[in-house]
């Protein structure tokens, strides 16, 4: 803390552990991911972070949502929590104040800068939320409410985000699609991405409807098969747009190509229809098979790779092992949540979200995502608790066996979850010069930003241990359950419940 009150990050050490189960599966990967994240959107002048995937009796645990991401940028904001409590200052006076500046390096070598990772703009959508929000009135405003409620409680969190978009095995960022012109002038794309409600095919016929100058309608897409598109990878990491809409640009671009002289022999007013049909009697093929792989100098990264001989001294530690990502998705959300302190219930009463999308393809499809991914994050850190057979759990039987399994158990966000009022907004005049048509990757990236309840009940429970003279410190582990919450307030009641336990650390084992 400085003589300006001004609070700077000085050094992170931290070892994160990963409950893999009894098979290794993609342990190794979500791990990794989450070393990519665990600094968050600040910058951390020394930094040391190691990861841990454990074997347990559990069944084998897999990806979701974020690929590791979100948890690794949950553990960096419980730290700033945590020393945020320390310093007797709010966590977001510790945001603000340690987010990346342009030109600034991440812990494994990755410059925030234009030509690097594209243009950094969580600082100005930081700002632009902090003001058009009305930030500290809203903060002074919900003080006063507490203040005057003993049982309900109001908390409110802004919060940042940025998210790594490519796949961390560089042979993995590489796709293909085949495009058909046919004499009637429609067009039929197949590309190596899976459509799971994405809006993946959608883009991709926009794109190629772009290509070719005609309208979206004009444009089919075909059912994913191997024997269109051969030797495909998962459709993951966010980056099938990225991937197969370059691939089928580069097919159009090619029949592009092929009917040029058809084209100048035309008058200008022919259309695709007058144009194919001209080239397939001139015996033109009208196929193409397009291929994207990102350039090796943006993917990848060697964990293992020690520092080459010669290598520039004043370029960022760690950037000789490769460039793990191609660029960052960023955002930011602002939540305000209330909570009954009697029986731990929260409702979220606003969400205010803003991303860079860079120039969007589709903006009604990338806000769609937008809402789904922080609504998905919003139950991940809240009501979705997952209990094992274990020592805490002495009910369940074998030891492993997953206990919730259906929905009596296993709950996600319904309809009454959704926030009150929910303003999802798309960034601006932002250009991203590494992805096709300067658009951003949006599936997992604004996962996290549904966190920002996670924070926001936390400074409810707050305010609602201030009743009981507790102050400082304590720990909420997510999900935050309601549970968790009730038992994180700490009164009188809590006290008796849960008998000579300190209330900054006891973590309630489930009840069902």
């Amino acid at each position: 803390v400085r003589s300006d009150q001004t609070v700077k990050l000085k050094c992170l050490n931290i070892k994160l552990f990963s409950n893999g189960g009894c098979a290794f599966d993609l342990s190794g990967p979500v791990m990794d991911r989450a070393l990519f994240h665990v600094d968050g959107p600040y910058y951390w002048p020394e930094f040391h972070a190691e990861g841990v995937p454990c074997r347990t009796v559990q069944p084998p645990h897999t990806a979701f949502r974020g690929f590791g991401g979100p948890q690794g940028l949950a553990a960096c904001e419980h730290v700033l929590d945590h020393l945020a409590s320390k310093c007797g200052v709010s966590v977001e006076h510790i945001r603000e104040q340690n987010i990346y500046s342009q030109g600034q390096a991440t812990p494994f070598g990755m410059v925030m800068g234009e030509q690097f990772s594209g243009k950094w703009n969580v600082p100005t959508m930081w700002k632009q939320l902090f003001n058009e929000l009305s930030y500290d009135a809203r903060k002074q405003s919900i003080d006063e409410f507490n203040a005057k409620h003993k049982y309900k409680k109001r908390g409110i969190c802004l919060l940042p985000t940025k998210f790594g978009i490519a796949f961390t095995s560089r042979f993995m960022n590489q796709g293909g699609a085949l495009v058909h012109l046919y004499t009637d002038g429609t067009v039929l794309v197949s590309h190596g991405g899976t459509e799971m409600g994405q809006g993946l095919h959608t883009k991709v016929c926009q794109i190629a409807a772009q290509a070719f100058q005609i309208p979206l309608e004009d444009v089919y897409v075909n059912d994913t098969s191997s024997d269109k598109v051969a030797n495909t990878i998962p459709t993951a990491a966010s980056m099938s747009t990225d991937i197969y809409g370059m691939a089928t640009l580069d097919a159009c671009n090619q029949i592009l190509k092929r009917l040029e002289p058809i084209r100048e022999k035309l008058p200008n007013s022919a259309t695709l229809k007058d144009i194919a049909e001209a080239a397939f009697f001139e015996r033109i093929d009208l196929s193409a098979h397009g291929f994207f792989a990102l350039d090796n100098s943006r993917c990848g990264f060697d964990w293992n790779l020690e520092r080459p001989e010669g290598f520039p001294f004043e370029s960022p530690q760690n950037s000789w092992k490769g460039h793990p990502f191609n660029y960052f998705t960023q955002g930011c959300a602002c939540t305000e949540v209330e909570i009954d302190v009697l029986t731990g219930n929260h409702s979220v009463s606003r969400s205010d979200v803003l991303v860079d999308v860079g120039r969007s393809i589709n903006p009604a499809l990338d806000i769609g995502q937008i809402e789904g991914a922080f609504i998905q994050g919003m139950g991940w850190s809240t009501i979705e608790e997952v209990v094992y057979a274990d020592d805490d759990h002495t009910w369940i039987r074998p030891k492993g066996r997953t206990f919730t399994t259906g929905p009596g158990t296993y709950k996600i966000p319904a309809f009454n979850d959704v926030p009150e009022e929910f303003n999802v907004s798309l960034m601006d005049n932002v250009d991203n010069p590494f992805a096709v048509h300067s658009s951003k990757a949006i599936g997992e990236p604004p996962f996290f930003l549904g966190a920002s309840v996670f924070f926001a009940i936390k400074e409810a429970i707050k305010a609602a241990r201030l009743e009981s003279n507790l102050n400082g410190y304590f720990e909420l582990r997510m999900p935050a359950t309601t549970e968790r919450i009730r038992i994180a307030c700490g009164d009188e009641i809590v006290m008796q419940s849960i008998g000579e336990t300190s209330s900054v650390f006891f973590q309630p084992k489930g009840s069902y």
